[in-house]
């Protein structure tokens, strides 16, 4: 294998992480966009174990978001439900409260949780995908964490060895 094709798949292979970023920009461009790189160079065991892993790491990280959400909205429903207010809660045309608000303090504690929860994820997934694009430009395997293995992604394919042997040893 020529070192110009195995630049080319770690071209790719990064292209694929950073192509998930595309969700700021595109609704679900996190998923379009690598998807469209990984079947363009599937065939390559290499770029298709990065494309593999992309993918679920997306597709994880969007079931999570989706759970962490529903799991927030249904808690915040129940516990304000339960609250048992004396008085009416609200404020008057004068901006004075009427009622304790404080009566709501574990609703607004659950909903911080949750809030720390999915920028938690967030962070995780800009960690995860720089780490996995600075691993597919040097050639190296990167699997993502607390990734759901939907698309049958091995964990080290073997395959691509010789990506991680740098030029003056291939020629011994």
């Amino acid at each position: 294998m020529t070192n110009q094709s195995l630049n080319q798949d770690k071209t790719v292979a990064a292209l694929i992480h950073l192509s998930t970023f595309s969700m700021f920009f595109f609704p679900f461009g996190n998923f379009f966009f690598p998807l469209i790189f990984w079947t363009a160079k599937r065939n390559d065991p290499f770029v298709n174990h990065h494309g593999k892993q992309a993918l679920n790491f997306q597709i994880s990280l969007f079931l999570y978001s989706f759970f962490l959400i529903m799991a927030g909205v249904a808690g915040a429903l129940l516990l304000g439900i339960s609250l048992d207010f004396e008085g009416s809660f609200y404020m008057n045309e004068h901006q004075q409260w009427i009622g304790n608000p404080f009566e709501a303090t574990p609703v607004v504690v659950f909903i911080m949780i949750m809030l720390l929860l999915l920028l938690s994820l967030f962070v995780l997934f800009i960690y995860a995908t720089v780490s996995a694009t600075v691993r597919a430009g040097e050639g190296k395997l990167y699997n993502y964490p607390l990734c759901i293995n939907f698309l049958g992604a091995e964990k080290e394919p073997s395959v691509r060895k010789d990506a991680e042997v740098p030029e003056e040893q291939e020629n011994l």
